[in-house]
């Protein structure tokens, strides 16, 4: 039976114009009747998958975690599954769901059908995959160019956090969980769902994208030099054994600030403090090994 798909393509994600025509071609020798889009504009997702998603048994989308994340409310809304291609800088999500990085092995992922459902983050009415974070994330977020993106892959994110590190400044917050108030200093505030964000680095040791909880960490620097050992913790999720990182583990978690602070979910602003996070269980299927 032949399976009618929407592929959306980002062009300007990292490897999405050189693998655009590959992906169509090894789709349509697999068996997929495509109806395919290349976008320009990530803004323009949501609408496309509105307009063709009664017509479709899935939406294919290649590009990284803000693309991803682009076309993530749309989906849920359309109650379709989705079949990633990664062709973006970091492809945290593809990792956290053991997606091969090489488009023909990704696409053979989809055209096996094999659905499995996530949980979702969701923040102030907008879903995210990966992590929603507020403070030195988004100071690199804000920082950090498409251009650099391409030239230097998930190098890019180091060299712009090292820039950003000396000229951010600690914030008040406060977090609301598990029926407790905690008042902070921070730096950063990391709000994770899935497990890999940020180019690889982990929310939590343990963290997967099916355990119905959010993994919760607050980067309560006094000192720079304490970024270093930072750079050994995050990437396996070990970050709680430092004694200036506060973890935490809840269903729900409110944040407040002084100030508004912005939020990035999954490498993009999408949201402002005051905010509600929850986790939303088995919210959206996902074609995966």
């Amino acid at each position: 039976m032949t399976k009618r798909a929407l592929l959306l393509v980002n062009r300007h994600s990292r490897q999405g114009q050189s693998n655009f025509a590959q992906a169509v071609d090894i789709l349509n020798d697999l068996g997929f009747e495509l109806i395919v889009v290349p976008i320009k504009d990530s803004e323009a997702l949501p609408k496309l998958v509105r307009h063709h998603g009664q017509n479709v048994d899935l939406v294919i989308v290649g590009g990284g975690d803000g693309t991803l994340n682009a076309v993530v409310d749309s989906l849920v809304e359309m109650n379709l599954p989705l079949g990633i291609l990664p062709l973006g800088t970091a492809n945290d999500l593809a990792r956290t769901l053991n997606i091969p990085l090489t488009i023909p092995q990704a696409c053979q992922v989809i055209a096996k059908g094999y659905i499995k459902y996530i949980d979702l983050g969701w923040v102030n009415n907008k879903y995210f995959f990966n992590v929603a974070s507020l403070g030195l994330s988004v100071d690199i977020t804000q920082k950090l160019s498409k251009g650099a993106k391409r030239r230097w892959g998930i190098l890019a994110y180091g060299f712009t956090a090292l820039q950003v590190i000396s000229q951010t400044r600690p914030f008040h917050a406060q977090i609301c969980i598990n029926e407790e108030l905690i008042e902070v200093k921070t730096i950063q505030i990391a709000v994770g769902n899935g497990r890999f964000y940020g180019g690889g680095m982990a929310i939590a040791e343990d963290a997967t994208i099916d355990d119905q909880r959010l993994d919760i960490y607050s980067l309560e620097i006094k000192h720079w030099w304490q970024i270093f050992p930072l750079l050994w913790k995050l990437p396996q999720g070990q970050q709680g054994a430092l004694t200036w990182v506060r973890t935490l583990q809840g269903e729900k978690v409110e944040i407040y600030t002084r100030k508004r602070q912005k939020i990035n979910t999954d490498g993009e602003i999408t949201a402002t403090t005051p905010a509600t996070f929850e986790v939303i269980p088995k919210a959206l299927g996902v074609l995966v090994p």
